[in-house]
């Protein structure tokens, strides 16, 4: 189907924020305002404290260390939700989760360099052909390193973490304008985005803003992690790959009219104008210059008719002739408009980079207000929710476990307690990575 959006005419509207002008009246009521989002965090935070406990898994089978997994519907390990999932944890002053999921996938590292997203205690589950785990690997590694301030562990498996960037090379990426690609939505995590093809049958693929924005954050924690272990040349190499990769993200994907990444048509080479979640991916790396980034989130992040919904940040813009809130958990998810937290996370980086505090304040109270209204009613969380109207999506009540209670949803929806931490006491969580 063609369904590329037009902005003639759209207006953006100015966007209610829990901050005010200096005066006395808007300082009593940001006050009052703060103090009603600490009693979110408060409620949040006490609830956390039980479901995290769910998401944790002795070794098994395969799975020779702890693991993290989403739990409630899904009982496997999967490579990014266990990845934010590592990354919150460490903000709990528990790394060594972080550290077991990376020995996990390092180890599971053949010789050509591939390694599957997903794992069972049965083992890997080589679900997209030859297409690796996302790149978040690196990502783990540095992250773990840096809060460890050990990088020496990770020297008998450097060989293997740079085996898996060569592997991605040569399966994604598009040698003609030096861009990473996915075959299908399905690769990506974000299962049905129509920013890219989700059916078999459809047989293009794109260069996608997503996956560059990843793989970006792959080279520039491996040119630090080769740094530090004094690898110099190798630390030169993956920061120019980096820098290359980020100039070809802004020459390609980049629209200037309509001040928005799109992904491109790898066999045309066209922009494929559809606005959905993995157009903002990039800003969570600062890719965008701040004037483009700033402008990029103003016009459509922070725009009604577009992203911005009551309850949230959509995963599709409103304009989109495939926009929905659809509540599917089977075959796929749906990232055509609901809004899920981890898109919310992801967008939160962005909102900070670029200095929209007034607008993260606002979505730390509107998100935890309806994380911890969905856990005083079901015990636990969905993995998506209505943009329209707040609703819980998926998993619906009629998937219960063998003693007939809901099942739900936890996994990297943890990561919301690390925005209202950020916007109530300034301790972020921007899985940053430090230049060289």
């Amino acid at each position: 189907m063609k369904c590329e959006l037009k902005f003639a005419g759209i207006i953006l509207l100015v966007i209610g924020s829990f901050g005010c002008k200096e005066t006395k009246e808007a300082k009593e009521g940001s006050s009052e305002e703060r103090k009603q989002l600490e009693l979110i965090y408060q409620e949040l935070s006490a609830q956390y404290d039980t479901l995290r406990l769910q998401v944790v898994r002795e070794p098994a089978g395969y799975l020779k260390y702890p693991y993290l997994i989403p739990a409630g519907f899904y009982s496997q390990l999967w490579d990014w939700d266990a990845f934010f999932m590592a990354n919150h944890f460490i903000s709990r002053n528990q790394p060594e989760y972080m550290k077991y999921w990376a020995m996990t996938y390092l180890d599971g590292i053949d010789e050509e360099g591939y390694v599957s997203g997903g794992m069972t205690i049965n083992g890997q589950r080589k679900l997209f052909g030859k297409f690796a785990m996302k790149p978040f690997l690196a990502q783990g590694v540095y992250q773990y390193s840096r809060y460890a301030n050990d990088f020496t562990w990770i020297e008998p498996y450097y060989e293997r973490l740079g085996r898996i960037f060569k592997y991605r090379k040569e399966t994604q990426l598009d040698s003609l304008r030096g861009l990473y690609y996915w075959e299908i939505a399905m690769q990506s995590g974000a299962d049905n985005n129509p920013a890219m093809n989700y059916f078999k049958e459809d047989t293009r693929s794109y260069d996608c803003a997503d996956a560059c924005a990843f793989q970006y954050g792959e080279l520039k924690a491996m040119a630090v992690v080769a740094a530090h272990l004094g690898k110099t040349e190798d630390a030169a190499f993956y920061k120019k790959e980096a820098e290359e990769l980020k100039a070809n993200v802004n020459k390609w994907l980049w629209n200037e009219e309509d001040q928005v990444y799109y992904n491109v048509d790898r066999v045309t080479g066209d922009q494929y104008k559809r606005i959905s979640y993995s157009s903002f991916v990039p800003l969570m790396y600062k890719m965008a210059p701040e004037v483009k980034g700033k402008a990029m989130i103003e016009k459509h992040l922070l725009n009604p008719e577009v992203m911005k919904s009551s309850y949230g940040f959509r995963t599709l813009s409103k304009q989109d002739c495939d926009y929905n809130n659809k509540n599917i958990i089977v075959p796929f998810s749906n990232w055509q408009g609901p809004v899920w937290p981890i898109a919310n996370y992801i967008y939160s980086i962005g909102l900070k980079y670029y200095g929209f505090e007034k607008e993260l304040t606002w979505l730390a109270g509107t998100m935890g207000k309806l994380l911890t209204e969905d856990i005083r009613k079901y015990g636990t969380m969905h993995e998506n929710y209505h943009a329209d109207t707040g609703a819980p999506l998926a998993p619906d009540q009629n998937h219960v476990d063998k003693d007939g209670k809901f099942v739900g949803f936890i996994s990297w929806n943890l990561c919301f307690q690390n925005v209202m931490e950020g916007v109530l006491y300034d301790k972020w969580m921007l899985l940053d990575i430090e230049e060289l």
